[in-house]
């Protein structure tokens, strides 16, 4: 099959069968590490946002250049992800196409989703408290931390709908990078597919839920224990739950409908039947 796109990378069809094959496991791993891992993928993300909010923190370079470059090194959360071994709550959207294939139950999809965006959570939320603690928002005279409260409180300012449809584009986005990077053989492979979807997401000022639960807890703990940067507006926990809940709800439609269910009904539907025909079956069955 690969021999017909000209690679070595795996051909569509076989990509939405290891993605079928990974998301059982997923739904069935241990609850501890399944938090462990979700704990590492939201610290993950959080690096990435990190690394954004030091590129937008520079005055000296124009909008289009600095979210273009911002979304570049923003892709290195994913990119940890994916090659280090992490469980991320956006990418575990894709496990819908496992569900709608009936290898996994509803009950399964719905204790990994909870759990490891709960974990994403904490993992998040405590890179954000490190890097507080760490000083690193005062480097270039205060100006991350001015940066970071501006991004958060432009977030918690989106109305629900802008929230939505912003995490829906985005997790289409970060679920195309997931899916791409496992038609790669090698890290260089999937480095490569991830970088341009995330870069893109992250310049159209897309909303991800889990780089959210680290900036916005960040921005929370420079306007409560650091330096006045915000005026007399503040981050608090209410903004972060508005912005949350429909950035989450946005995310799991564009992953789990427009991406994980689209391409399962292109490849996947039906093919436990064929897969378990016969050899002997004319091929006007198959």
């Amino acid at each position: 099959m690969t021999e017909l796109y000209g690679s070595d990378a795996y051909a569509p069809s076989e990509v939405a069968q290891r993605i079928e094959t990974v998301g059982v496991a997923k739904a069935r791993m241990a609850t501890l590490p399944l938090l462990m891992l979700g704990m590492l993928a939201g610290a993950f993300i959080g690096l990435g946002a990190m690394f954004f909010a030091l590129v937008k923190s520079d005055p000296t370079l124009g909008f289009a250049l600095s979210s273009v470059l911002g979304g570049l090194v923003f892709s290195l959360g994913l990119l940890l992800v994916v090659v280090a071994g992490a469980e991320l709550f956006t990418g575990n959207n894709l496990l819908a196409m496992a569900w709608a294939d009936g290898k996994i139950s509803s009950m399964e999809l719905l204790r990994n989703w909870i759990l490891v965006c709960l974990a994403n959570l904490v993992g998040a939320a405590g890179l954000a408290l490190l890097v507080f603690l760490s000083g690193h928002v005062d480097l270039n005279a205060g100006a991350i931390s001015q940066q970071v409260v501006k991004m958060a409180l432009a977030k918690q300012g989106l109305s629900m709908t802008q929230a939505f449809f912003r995490g829906m584009l985005c997790n289409v986005l970060v679920c195309m990078a997931v899916w791409m990077a496992m038609a790669g053989r090698s890290v260089t492979d999937k480095m490569v597919a991830i970088v341009l979807p995330i870069t893109a997401f992250v310049a159209a000022g897309f909303e991800h839920s889990i780089a959210n639960m680290y900036l916005m807890p960040l921005a929370m703990l420079i306007q409560n224990f650091g330096p006045p940067v915000g005026g007399s507006v503040a981050v608090t926990l209410t903004g972060m739950a508005s912005n949350l809940v429909p950035v989450i709800a946005g995310n799991l439609v564009g992953g789990s409908v427009l991406v994980g269910l689209t391409y399962h009904v292109i490849y996947r539907r039906g093919q436990a039947e064929v897969d378990s025909a016969s050899p002997g079956e004319p091929a006007s069955k198959i």
